[in-house]
């Protein structure tokens, strides 16, 4: 049985060589697919992924160097993609088939990459457990009755279920890393505006980034180097690095590592923190520079995330009205019941619980009290971490502050789930990259990840000290 789950360099490179073909993995993507169709971390297969595989393989035979030649990959629901419906696992745009793509999923059809299913998400990316998806939750792969992680739950259990070589996801405030954490599998989150937001379903502009999930840090870096640089769709991007991210472990010895006080205190599982503590240890005896520092606004962090980003969610799920796309209520006889009914069937609670917050903090007599003052403890936020990268090469800290927890044992405490962000939105509202890796077990075998975060536009090395990390962890399986 061919293995997709090889590295992606390993696989093109045999693509290229003909010992496979594009269709050959495309195949085994679609039969592991069937294989683990209980764990529903797919929505959709894409009809066309066999006659696509077909015209990968007739561009490599006609000498094109496809640096993706050939290799499966899942894309998160909120990512508009021709030929299937693009849902945001929410009912409301249940019918929806966009008329076009954006450039990512572009990009990667052109480096030889072929889409095979749309993966499963919290509904409109709102949530960190994929509970929330208006079609059903994802299954943890390593233990049936818990969650995934998410908003991006689906793409991570796809990865680590091997049913593509890599998924792409969303990040608004941690959803490709805790996932990823969650589900063993590496999560990377770039700088804000790095990689083209054109064609995905806008969650929060402000904070919505888009990444792959892979197996591996070098895998990581591979996707990157396609996903990444500018698009005239996109005012929000950024030049990209001259070289290529597609880069190698590079040394510890002498690396200057901050670890978050902040990240280690009162919530954080003590299985957890042992275990951070445990390879920071190895780090330090890596060569590496490991001081903790104090970072104080990050406390303040998760209260102003949950104000800006329900804010420009209700600015985005605006457009929802019933009449130009989706859902359209069959019940209703005039526009303001058009526009009420088709609301109110098809979004799902968070959906309308994150509505009603943040038109309630941008309301008049509201605005300066909640809104502006949170946009104070984000320039705060940013601040002190451009201080602590004056010193620091990178900061560290846990990516969860528990492992995969009972599936269902949370949904009605939406406080709760929203705690389990602790540790991850601050990077988002200060637009820098950071990546989660696997980096051991905690009780009942479930993975857990460490996080590493770089200044601005530091992806190179970010991905060479996270595959150097990663190295020195081992395999986290085995542990």
């Amino acid at each position: 049985m061919i293995n997709i789950t090889r590295p992606i360099a390993e696989l093109v490179a045999d693509v290229k060589a003909g010992k496979l073909t594009a269709a050959d993995l495309v195949q085994a993507s679609l039969a592991r697919i069937a294989e683990t169709e209980d764990y529903h971390a797919v929505l959709e297969l894409n009809p066309a992924a066999l006659e696509q595989a077909k015209a990968v393989d007739a561009r490599v035979k006609a000498g094109e160097d496809l640096p993706l030649a050939g290799i499966p990959f899942i894309a998160k629901d909120n990512y508009l993609t021709t030929g299937t419906h693009t849902t945001a696992a929410s009912n409301i745009l249940r019918p929806f088939r966009s008329p076009y793509e954006g450039p990512v999923i572009r990009r990667l059809k052109a480096a030889g990459a072929i889409m095979v299913a749309k993966a499963n998400l919290d509904a409109f990316a709102h949530g960190g457990s994929t509970e929330n998806s208006d079609f059903g939750p994802t299954k943890n792969p390593h233990d049936p009755t818990r969650i995934p992680g998410g908003s991006s739950g689906g793409s991570a259990a796809a990865v680590a279920l091997g049913q593509a070589t890599f998924a792409v996801g969303t990040d608004t405030g941690g959803s490709i890393r805790q996932p990823a954490a969650m589900c063993g599998v590496v999560g990377l989150k770039p700088t804000y505006g790095l990689v083209p937001r054109t064609g995905v379903v806008a969650m929060a502009s402000s904070n919505d980034v888009l990444g792959p999930l892979t197996r591996s840090v070098a895998d990581a870096g591979l996707v990157l180097d396609v996903m990444a640089g500018p698009d005239p769709t996109d005012a929000t991007t950024i030049p990209r690095d001259k070289g290529s991210y597609a880069v190698k472990a590079g040394s510890l010895k002498g690396l200057n590592i901050g670890l978050i006080k902040e990240y280690l205190g009162q919530g954080l599982d003590p299985e957890i923190k042992a275990k951070l503590l445990a390879t920071v240890a190895r780090l330090k005896a890596a060569g590496a520079e490991v001081h903790e520092i104090s970072l104080p606004a990050t406390e303040l962090a998760l209260a102003a995330y949950y104000i800006l980003v329900p804010a420009e969610v209700s600015s985005n799920l605006a457009r929802y009205d019933g009449v130009r796309f989706g859902h359209s209520s069959p019940k209703a006889t005039n526009l303001e019941e058009t526009y009420r009914l088709s609301r109110e069937e098809g979004f799902g609670p968070e959906a309308k619980r994150r509505i009603m917050i943040g038109t309630y903090v941008l309301s008049s007599g509201y605005y300066d009290a909640y809104y502006k003052r949170a946009q104070k403890v984000r320039t705060q936020l940013i601040g002190q971490f451009n201080e602590a990268f004056k010193k620091y090469d990178l900061l560290l800290g846990p990516t969860s502050p528990n492992p995969a927890f009972p599936l269902g044992s949370k949904s009605g405490d939406p406080l709760a789930l929203y705690l389990e962000d602790v540790m991850t939105v601050a990077v988002n509202l200060v637009g820098i990259p950071a990546v989660s890796i696997p980096f051991g077990t905690a009780s009942g075998n479930l993975p857990v990840g460490l996080q590493l975060m770089a200044p601005q536009r530091a992806e190179r090395r970010l991905l060479e000290a996270a595959a150097a990390a990663e190295d020195l962890i081992g395999d986290w399986s085995a542990r």
